[in-house]
């Protein structure tokens, strides 16, 4: 099968933004720096990059005649809101496992941010007290087991919609919609810099790219881990990868070059920002106007910010930046920004 021939349900604007980060390039002084904005790529709960997964996994739930999305992430997790925002759109009820991911001491972390946006939209909203993990939770299959007891029938979404067979799917689409742009736009961005945690997004990436015909240079795909749980991140993404590309028909093995997890932003702890993260997203905020979130968008662009600094992307080069949303879990940071 074709990337085309999987079906999809339309949940997003269209294609999501793509625009030139004109005075973050001036002031880094390298190279041309745009961004992807999947920030703002729906109206549903502020949109995401989960929204783009979920285009390919509603067509099978719906299929399967689930009344009921069931998934699992921590107590600020973007994904889990986004999942009760389709639920919501589409009339099904949703039940939603928050784990205590994120060591951090905001005593509000259970009840502002992407959490509180899940509780209104009519989630059903799980506490559990255990830590990240990005592999499958046994709440989270008490929780699918619960529905089926009450007479529902569940549809499982894994942590990011990341380790399901149609999770890579999204993005993989993502990496043609990108070639559709630059050709509008006239220009090739020979960089991608996205962040990595539960897999999927950058593995979509990987395969989407390399499904598609060789570009006017080479390009690459560069994944900035914010698990902090490098080699089982890297493993997820290699795995994801193969077989999203096995899925849309490549015909072809992806290349060990093609695979890229770089370390070094994350910190010691998922979900703990550090000085590199805060300086991003304060440097980002006051040059353009764009908001980053201190889980993720924060780190991904500090690294890219210290890959443009050293060198290693080249002052020739043209960098999308994907940017995959996250902001509201913001509110659970506040003491980090009150000057």
């Amino acid at each position: 099968m074709a990337l085309s021939d999987f079906p999809r349900y339309p949940l997003m604007f269209g294609p999501s933004p793509v625009h030139p980060m004109r005075r973050l390039s001036e002031h880094l002084g390298g190279p041309a720096i745009w961004a992807k904005r999947e920030d703002c790529n729906s109206g549903l709960a502020y949109g995401g990059n989960k929204v783009r997964k979920l285009e390919y996994l509603v067509p099978e739930a719906l299929e399967q005649g689930a009344d009921t999305l069931v998934s699992i992430g921590g107590f600020q997790s973007n994904h889990t809101r986004q999942v009760a925002a389709v639920a919501a759109h589409l009339g099904l009820r949703c039940v939603l496992v928050q784990e205590k991911w994120v060591n951090w001491p905001d005593a509000l972390n259970d009840r502002v941010g992407n959490i509180m946006l899940s509780r209104i939209m009519g989630a059903e909203v799980r506490l559990d007290p255990s830590g990240f993990g990005i592999g499958f939770k046994d709440s989270w299959r008490t929780a699918l087991d619960d529905v089926r007891a009450r007479g529902g029938v569940p549809y499982a979404i894994p942590a990011g919609a990341s380790d399901h067979r149609l999770g890579g799917l999204g993005f993989a689409h993502w990496a043609h919609e990108v070639a559709a742009q630059e050709a509008e736009l006239g220009v090739f961005f020979d960089t991608i810099v996205v962040c990595t945690v539960t897999g999927s997004t950058h593995a979509g990436m990987i395969a989407g790219f390399a499904d598609l015909p060789p570009g006017p240079r080479p390009r690459r795909v560069i994944g900035i881990d914010a698990s902090a749980t490098l080699t089982e991140t890297r493993a997820q993404v290699e795995r994801i990868a193969r077989g999203t590309a096995a899925l849309i028909g490549l015909g072809r093995d992806l290349r060990e070059d093609e695979i890229t997890v770089l370390e070094g932003w994350a910190g010691e702890e998922y979900g703990i920002p550090v000085a590199s993260t805060l300086d991003a997203i304060r440097l980002v905020g006051g040059l353009e106007g764009v908001i980053l979130d201190p889980v993720y968008e924060g780190k991904s662009m500090a690294g890219l910010i210290d890959l443009v600094r050293t060198g290693e992307i080249g002052a020739d080069s043209t960098v999308l930046y994907a940017h995959l949303g996250g902001q509201p879990a913001l509110n659970a940071y506040s003491a980090l920004f009150t000057a």
